[in-house]
């Protein structure tokens, strides 16, 4: 099932964050950054778009940040389809490139960032902004 990987959620108010991307160093990356994040865990990863959204209809996660760009399909179609099936679920997109804030914003995105600015404050900060988090 390719890069697909799931963890144990935790008792407690964590909030649950589903990475999504086709580059496993950047994967590690959100694996730290979560990690860091206080009240976050990881609740899986996945390698595609096909596999982010099987994760999240047996998963529900609370927050998926994923790549505007997967080998299967682009980021912007999967906060699409996340979005209009759980409009609970808040989704990130995440480029290495500059983002159309219109087009992001369209596709029901709660924040479209640089890759490079993700970080346990930024996921917080995205989280209490549009997730009702404290």
């Amino acid at each position: 099932m390719g890069a697909l990987r799931m963890t144990q959620k935790t008792v407690g108010m964590s909030v649950s964050v589903l990475v999504v991307d086709d580059q496993a160093s950047f994967r590690e990356v959100m694996r730290e950054v979560v990690a860091a994040a206080r009240g976050f865990e990881l609740a899986g990863e996945a390698a595609s778009g096909d596999e982010a959204l099987k994760f999240v209809q047996k998963n529900a996660p609370q927050v998926v940040v994923v790549d505007t760009r997967l080998p299967d399909v682009s980021g912007i179609d999967i906060c699409r389809v996340i979005t209009a099936d759980h409009p609970d679920i808040v989704v990130v997109l995440c480029s290495v490139e500059d983002l159309d804030s219109q087009l992001a914003q369209e596709s029901g995105a709660a924040r479209a960032i640089h890759k490079q600015h993700l970080s346990p404050q930024l996921l917080a900060d995205v989280w209490r902004t549009h997730g009702g988090g404290p």
